[in-house]
């Protein structure tokens, strides 16, 4: 089933088609499916960048950081696109560079202001800062443009409870849970909500 899925999204690559959504295979914690996935694609487009984000993503979770290295490198190598930025930025973080990390990604949301991955690696970049107010508002506007988007919510939960706006925190978990049902992090924010809610 899962090698299905990873063959299905390279395909609808190939044809120009709508991908699987490989961005549930992440959050399921499937990290494995989700560097198939990018081993298969074909295409170089948005979509392949936002895999390869993905994939770098999912790299750093399996605690592979040399990996997780090569791909932001990748993303890092794609011009002027906001892309590109956020490849850097990611890399500039890795290399604990913070304040070019953050000038990367504010480049990336400046050049791709749509994108909600641009102000997504800008709100990782501010949590690194520990300035949670603004990660937290970066995470929002990720949210506003892809409400789908669930790590986007799980930060931004983490941002606005380190910032202590409790009730944002609520929202941002609640829906985290609704889109990540079957998340790693699910059982630490379940906690976190029952702690909140006193039960």
């Amino acid at each position: 089933m899962q090698v299905g899925m990873t063959i299905a999204f390279a395909l609808t690559l190939a044809a120009g088609q709508a991908p699987v959504d490989v961005r549930q295979m992440y959050d399921s914690g499937r990290y494995q499916d989700v560097v198939k996935a990018n081993e298969q694609a074909t295409a170089d487009d948005d979509r392949t960048s936002r895999l390869r984000f993905l994939t770098a993503q999912s790299y750093a979770k399996l605690n592979d950081g040399d990996a997780a290295r090569r791909t932001y490198q990748r993303l890092a190598e794609g011009g002027a696109s906001p892309w590109a930025s956020i490849g850097k930025s990611a890399l500039q973080l890795m290399d604990k560079q913070l304040d070019q990390s953050l000038e990367s990604a504010n480049q990336a949301v400046r050049a791709g202001d749509s994108l909600p991955e641009a102000h997504y690696q800008r709100g990782i970049v501010l949590m690194s800062k520990m300035e949670y107010g603004e990660a937290a508002s970066a995470f929002a506007k990720a949210t506003q443009l892809d409400p789908t988007f669930a790590a986007a919510n799980y930060y931004g939960g983490l941002a606005n409870y380190r910032a202590k706006r409790i009730d944002l925190m609520t929202n941002n978990f609640e829906a985290f849970v609704k889109l990540a049902p079957n998340a790693p992090e699910r059982q630490e924010v379940e906690a976190i909500l029952r702690t909140v809610r006193g039960r």
